[in-house]
């Protein structure tokens, strides 16, 4: 897409540059350029945070009054691709682009007095406690109980595909507080330290190797009432408003964009099936380029849930787009990138790449050997872990029946 900048955007954008320029230090750019999913390296992304937000640039999205940034839809814009083209770490959505939302929507003034600055230094880490082993896409259908006791309640339960619970001292959940009416009722919004005692945490070893997830185990452990988001009995209405964010509540075409390009730049030097360049392959070529003009219109609608959100609007029927077109992306460009790889992207090698979590049960080779560049280590993991891209924040199946009924009214 090629933009004209006013003056006042190319002015902010040098301004941008600069800052990444200072701050952004080799091994930032590093964690940031070879991630294997949409999570990078756990300190990596801290520390980056943490930068962000002494220049006050953590959380831009948010309204002004709570550390927001009084930008137009082009600084966002530029801020995103700017970013992402000088290889920043991305930051975990869990808090700031998530249930920070939630909290400044329903949260009390006690609520948010304590955990959005936190949220912002990053001295509060959330993870989500959605999915559990029999509610996943069908998230209404969650079983984890809490009884009432007093002042406060008694989770028993589990929750499964817990992003960094480990690295989190807090959760977001949703739990069972009534079994009566429809399955989307009874259902509470709870914040929980995750240090209270009866939790447990198992790691989760993806197809990628990484430990990212987890299953986390709750026995009778007591949640203050003071640490509901909303009403009791009511946090559906809290966990629909907070899915629309967190399924359009980022701009993921830039870096797209920059995926798309690189892969354009490497499949210049990468031989085809045919011989000559891969490139100039018709069939890659088509791929590729569809994918490009893809790219494009998810710009266009990411620039419409931007808006809503700068309006204090939630983003409504926009975000399931958003997610479902943002995800097929993903994975058709991670395709290109393992076809661009060729054989050295089969070999797995993740010392050579910074994932998201620990990787379980692997040596590195002596030396730190490695067969080809590391994108070409990059883009099996990535491939591996894209795959789920289309069942997070709820299957794009389920995208599509929002979108049928809210939105064409079928």
């Amino acid at each position: 897409m090629d933009l004209k900048w006013s003056a006042a955007d190319a002015a902010f954008r040098d301004e941008v540059r600069g800052f990444l320029d200072e701050k952004l230090t080799p091994e930032l750019r590093r964690a940031g350029r070879l991630m294997t999913s949409v999570y990078a390296d756990h300190e990596a992304s801290m520390q980056w945070q943490q930068i962000l937000h002494e220049r006050g640039w953590a959380a831009p999205a948010w309204p002004v009054e709570y550390g927001g940034c009084d930008w137009s839809l082009t600084q966002h814009y530029i801020f995103s691709r700017e970013s992402t083209l000088a290889g920043a770490p991305a930051l975990s959505p869990m808090g700031i682009r998530m249930v920070a939302h939630a909290l400044i929507k329903f949260g009390t003034d006690a609520q948010k007095n304590y955990f959005l600055p936190g949220i912002l230094t990053g001295e509060v880490f959330f993870c989500q406690g959605y999915s559990e082993p029999e509610a996943g896409s069908d998230l209404a259908a969650l079983s984890m109980a809490a009884v009432d006791d007093g002042d406060d309640l008694v989770c028993t339960g589990s929750k499964i595909w817990t992003t960094h619970a480990r690295e989190a001292n807090w959760m977001f959940a949703l739990v069972r507080t009534s079994r009566t009416g429809k399955k989307q009722q009874g259902i509470t919004f709870v914040l929980i330290d995750m240090s209270s005692p009866g939790i447990e945490i198992r790691p989760l070893v993806m197809t990628s190797g990484e430990e990212v997830q987890n299953q986390v185990f709750f026995d009778e452990v007591r949640v203050p009432k003071k640490n509901v988001l909303g009403k009791i009995d009511d946090g559906w209405t809290v966990a629909k408003y907070l899915l629309e964010f967190e399924r359009g509540g980022g701009a993921s075409s830039p870096a797209l964009q920059v995926m798309a390009d690189e892969i354009a730049s490497v499949s210049a030097q990468q031989p085809g099936p045919a011989g000559g360049r891969l490139l100039d392959d018709p069939a890659f070529a088509r791929k590729l380029a569809d994918a490009r003009i893809r790219t494009e219109v998810l710009e266009i609608l990411e620039y419409r849930v931007l808006s809503a959100v700068a309006e204090g609007k939630n983003p409504g029927v926009a975000s399931s787009m958003v997610k479902v077109l943002s995800t097929e992306l993903s994975q058709a460009i991670t395709e290109l990138a393992m076809e661009a790889a060729g054989p050295r992207g089969r070999v797995y090698q993740p010392h050579a790449t910074c994932p998201g979590g620990p990787i379980s049960e692997f040596e590195p080779p002596a030396g730190d050997y490695l067969s080809g560049e590391p994108w070409q280590a990059v883009a099996p993991l990535r491939y591996f872990n894209d795959r789920a891209g289309s069942i997070y924040a709820g299957s794009n199946e389920i995208q599509r029946n929002i979108l049928a009924k809210a939105a064409l009214g079928l």
